[in-house]
């Protein structure tokens, strides 16, 4: 079967009753591409002709946009729960075609419109309990944010979009300063705690929906951002690193300060030409 020619993909998803949008998925910044009126119905006043993790977050929070944003990433069909305008939705995101199609569509459904469960409230719990389980093998335990495997696959997919367009990458990891020293004062349980304070301290600072942040051993986290320059880089690390210190988590026994405190590395690329892949970008993070 040939393929549907991009201005009939066009007309049927403008003539669609449903809220619909189309992004450019293997580009880095997911520009959408077509948003039906139904959508724009919908959006009010939000621009949706951006990059599809500013758009989520202007429609649905933070929060759902990154749920968006690492959908998109897997490739994998995916419904989210989210709330616009005090209504509750399902959105969903479906990859056209294969891997090296570059399209994904976004659409609503209203959790009370048709195909949705007679029961709202327990088609809501199901799908935050599918996204749960799926998470589980994703998130440190400790901190809620990636694990280092998570990481790796998020970074080999953003790798290989930068590698094909030649933009920016770079990664800057997070050390808590002396953190053997406050395991031993305060346990493990309390250690845990200043961890997921920290976790989401750095995750606050992240500019965009785009930029993510796992954690990677016991004390470090890293985090994959897509600024422009190593210098702008560098100054947003610098703002992290006073949010962290700004938590004034008590620290007793550390050489730097009263409080918990963060060094911090940095490598960035003005393409991935410089490294032989994302392991070896990541690596060399470390090798510093």
């Amino acid at each position: 079967m040939s393929d549907v020619p991009a201005a009939v993909l066009r007309t049927v998803i403008d003539a669609s009753s449903d809220p619909v949008m189309v992004v450019q998925s293997e580009h880095s910044d997911w520009p959408v591409r077509v948003a039906n009126a139904a959508f724009r119905g919908l959006a009010n006043d939000v621009e949706l002709d951006g990059a599809l993790a500013e758009v989520c977050e202007a429609l649905f929070g933070r929060d759902a946009a990154l749920d968006v944003s690492e959908a998109v990433r897997s490739r994998e069909a995916t419904r989210i729960p989210v709330d616009m305008s005090g209504r509750e939705y399902i959105l969903g995101i479906a990859p056209l075609g294969p891997d090296d199609t570059g399209y994904t569509a976004i659409f609503l459904r209203h959790v009370s419109a048709r195909g949705a469960a007679a029961d709202p409230e327990l088609s809501q719990a199901l799908l935050k309990a599918k996204k749960r389980v799926r998470d589980l093998s994703r998130d440190d335990l400790a901190t809620g944010l990636l694990n280092v495997r998570a990481f790796r696959d998020v970074l080999a997919h953003d790798w290989a979009v930068a590698s094909r367009e030649q933009s920016t990458l770079a990664l800057v990891s997070f050390t808590l300063v002396d953190f053997d020293a406050y395991v031993h004062v305060f346990g493990r349980h309390a250690s845990d705690s200043c961890l997921r304070r920290v976790g989401q301290s750095i995750r606050r600072c992240l500019r965009r929906a785009s930029d993510v942040i796992a954690r990677v051993d016991d004390a470090t986290f890293v985090v994959l951002s897509h600024a422009s320059d190593e210098a702008n880089v560098r100054q947003f690390a610098d703002g992290i690193a006073a949010s962290v210190r700004e938590l004034r988590i008590h620290h007793p026994r550390s050489s730097e300060d009263r409080f918990v405190t963060v060094d911090y590395r940095v490598v960035s690329t003005d393409g991935p030409e410089r490294h032989a892949s994302a392991d070896a970008f990541l690596d060399a993070l470390f090798e510093q």
